[in-house]
């Protein structure tokens, strides 16, 4: 069965051909994806997964080195580079219960060169590998300038092996401190990820079924749920976002929380948004703003209100007119006469309704309200207005004792 899902999904959406050739041992249960672009660092992600405890499986590691073809020479070199002292590294450090390989593609496409396509290119290959041993294996994402705890390869095995699920969230931790990188630095990836873990906690705070991080050093999927999915996209940007999109849906999707990927603070501009941009804004800036949390207030009055709209209609809902005033400029009406005429109770209503009102359009709302009506504020503000109304106590104003208590939250 897997394979023929398998075969359906090259055949309609791949777009390369087999790029390893080498044999697959037929006990391999893992393999972990990296797009590599300008990395002069990448051995030690390496390293990382090289020291990890072996799981009851083995491991492959697909690194995909990646540049456009309209890249300039001294990012083709330094790809070069890499490939060289990587290749170099694993013939003398390579442990037994797991296999590393590259993927050379320094001529893509420039209109789709990208992360999206260089984490594509990697998965479809992982694809294509446990087709051959016929294996509904895990794909794990990771990038190039992360680390892992020791346990991420047995918790990610024991995990899917006990719960089956179709995708799941790696717990995550940027570091704080250190001397690799400057305190500004530190701080500033500080305030982004109690940025990223507050708007999370409101999600979730808000009764929606995907309030989930979508880190894409941090997450797996089987292998038949990416291909039912239609697989990874091309994105430049916030492709781990659009494609944890497809996943969520699906149902059983796991948070894993016994291990933990720890991804780089570092500056960068070559994407535009995400962590190495938001860090930038804020060394730039000198401070962090987020959504407003009358914007969630809004959301979660609504969403509350379910069973009303499924029983009388949208007219017979109590909300705020600015929320209002959203989802009218989507056709809600219209949207609810659709899902109407094609369920049968309220459970597949609401499947229904968050097929519809899904991470991307509450993402939109929330976008919305705040360009229209409700200005952003300091994350450290917005962290606590949400601390208070979750009853959690804290007794310090300080950004990394807040971090320290979001991440609790969410790791339980």
């Amino acid at each position: 069965m897997i394979a023929q899902t398998i075969d359906v999904y090259i055949n309609r959406f791949s777009e390369t051909d087999k790029k390893i050739n080498a044999a697959v041992n037929k006990n391999t249960g893992i393999i972990v994806v990296i797009p590599c672009y300008i990395e002069p660092d990448l051995i030690r992600s390496l390293q990382s997964l090289n020291n990890a405890t072996p799981p009851p499986c083995r491991v492959e590691v697909i690194t995909v080195i990646n540049a456009a073809q309209n890249s300039t020479h001294e990012v083709k070199a330094q790809n070069s580079k890499t490939l060289l002292e990587s290749e170099y590294w694993v013939k003398t450090h390579q442990k037994n219960f797991i296999d590393f390989y590259f993927i050379n593609e320094n001529n893509l496409p420039a209109k789709h060169a990208g992360v999206g396509l260089a984490r594509k290119i990697g998965m479809d290959e992982a694809v294509r590998r446990f087709k051959e041993i016929n294996c509904n294996g895990i794909i794990a994402c990771f990038d190039a300038d992360c680390t892992c705890s020791e346990n991420y390869f047995t918790a990610l095995y024991e995990s899917y092996r006990k719960h089956n699920w179709y995708g799941c969230s790696i717990y995550f931790e940027h570091p704080l401190e250190g001397k690799e990188y400057s305190s500004d630095i530190y701080h500033a990836i500080c305030l982004y990820e109690l940025f990223l873990r507050y708007y999370r906690q409101m999600l979730k705070y808000c009764g929606l079924p995907f309030a989930y991080h979508t880190i894409g050093s941090a997450m797996a999927v089987s292998c038949e749920a990416y291909c039912k999915q239609g697989g990874m996209n091309n994105r430049k940007a916030g492709e781990d976002f659009y494609f944890l999109n497809k996943i969520i849906p699906l149902g059983n999707f796991f948070e894993l929380n016994d291990c933990c990927v720890y991804p780089s603070p570092r500056t960068s501009n070559r994407v535009p948004f995400g962590t190495g941009k938001a860090v930038n804004d804020i060394l730039n800036n000198k401070q962090q703003n987020t959504y407003n949390p009358l914007i969630f207030y809004q959301i979660k009055l609504f969403i509350s209100q379910l069973n009303v709209l499924y029983q009388s209609g949208f007219e017979a809902i109590n909300i705020q007119p600015e929320i209002k005033e959203y989802l009218l400029t989507c056709n809600i009406t219209d949207a609810l006469a659709e899902i109407k005429n094609n369920i049968s109770n309220y459970e597949s209503f609401q499947k229904r309704f968050f097929n519809w009102f899904d991470a991307f359009r509450v993402l939109k709302c929330v976008h919305y309200l705040r360009d229209n009506f409700f200005n952003d504020i300091p994350v450290k503000v917005a962290s606590t207005m949400l601390l208070d109304k979750l009853s959690v106590n804290y007794n310090s104003y300080k950004e990394k004792d807040l971090l320290k208590l979001y991440r609790k939250l969410d790791s339980k």
